[in-house]
């Protein structure tokens, strides 16, 4: 039987400009929030096209699902950089911080919307 997951309190987010690894938070690699922001702004663009291209009578369904279709591979690209960023960052130094089972338990329900 799966172990039932178990809620962490949250841990209070650092002072503005404090690295959240020098606290007990565990927050997202700096370098993984820049690289997931891009890639969101890359699909922002994309989907705000789609939404232009839409009011065009003469649009073809096929040039919009094209279209639709860069939007979920920029969303897809985006969820890629996070969970990388997680799993470098938290889930390979778990066993370190004492929360391996956590981590895995947690993975276990992040897998579930991937």
């Amino acid at each position: 039987m799966p172990r039932a997951m178990t809620a962490r309190p949250p841990a209070p987010h650092p002072p503005e400009g404090e690295a959240c690894h020098a606290s007990p938070h565990l927050c997202m690699p700096e370098d993984s929030r820049q690289r997931a922001a891009r890639r969101l702004a890359i699909a922002r663009g994309h989907l705000e096209s789609i939404r232009r291209s839409l009011e065009d009578p003469n649009i073809y369904c096929v040039d919009v699902l094209r279209q639709i279709k860069a939007v979920q591979g920029a969303l897809d690209g985006a969820a890629s950089v996070v969970l990388r960023g997680h799993l470098e960052a938290h889930v390979a130094t778990a066993a370190t911080r004492g929360d391996a089972q956590d981590m895995v338990d947690e993975l276990m329900d992040v897998l579930k919307y991937i």
